[in-house]
């Protein structure tokens, strides 16, 4: 039996992860609503998996930051505190994330043994370049994008979906947050 696998990322519109400029964190438009969705999907049990780059921004934020910062919101201590595994080359333990063990490999030989073993859900947010290796190698079962009503094509960094292979894509749940944030999430089939 294998374990389902989720890509979960935040996205403008125009489709970047993350943008400079005087952007704050959400893109400045979270509030308490998408909050705490995200405080509840981060509430079951299940196994982060992250790229080592991803860990390494996730490690610096949170080292940058202060107990009253969006950087701590309740979900991402949440997401700190799951157990995780980070798939790397480059990265040695112990690192500065409670429950993480880092895996040496190719992510898709990593993650397609963890479908395998795992008896929980795994989850990964962001680690693009990661997850859209394992969408082409047919390992992710849901792409959860969450879009924030804004366009940075003149600041937008990291485009999500850059450099990835064709896919069809199922709606398979939507939801509105705070009034303006779409949540999607997608049944991801290789386009022939």
């Amino acid at each position: 039996m294998t374990t389902t696998y989720t890509f979960d990322v935040f996205s403008s519109l125009d489709g970047f992860g993350g943008a400079g400029g005087d952007w704050t964190g959400y893109w400045g438009k979270q509030g308490p609503e998408l909050l705490a969705h995200r405080l509840a999907q981060y509430g079951t049990d299940q196994r982060m998996v992250i790229g080592a780059n991803t860990y390494r921004l996730f490690a610096q934020m949170l080292a940058a930051s202060t107990e009253d910062s969006d950087v701590r919101d309740p979900w991402v201590t949440r997401m700190r505190e799951l157990p995780a595994t980070v798939v790397s080359s480059t990265l040695d333990g112990p690192l500065d994330w409670p429950d993480a063990t880092v895996e040496k490999g190719d992510a898709v030989d990593v993650v397609a043994r963890l479908k395998a073993e795992s008896a929980v859900p795994l989850r990964s947010h962001g680690s693009l370049a990661m997850n859209r290796a394992l969408m082409a190698a047919g390992l992710v079962d849901r792409v959860q994008v969450t879009v924030f009503p804004v366009i940075t094509g003149r600041t937008g960094l990291a485009p999500v979906f850059a450099g990835a292979e064709d896919f069809d894509l199922e709606l398979i749940e939507s939801r509105t947050l705070g009034g303006d944030i779409q949540e999607l999430s997608y049944r991801p089939t290789l386009h022939p």
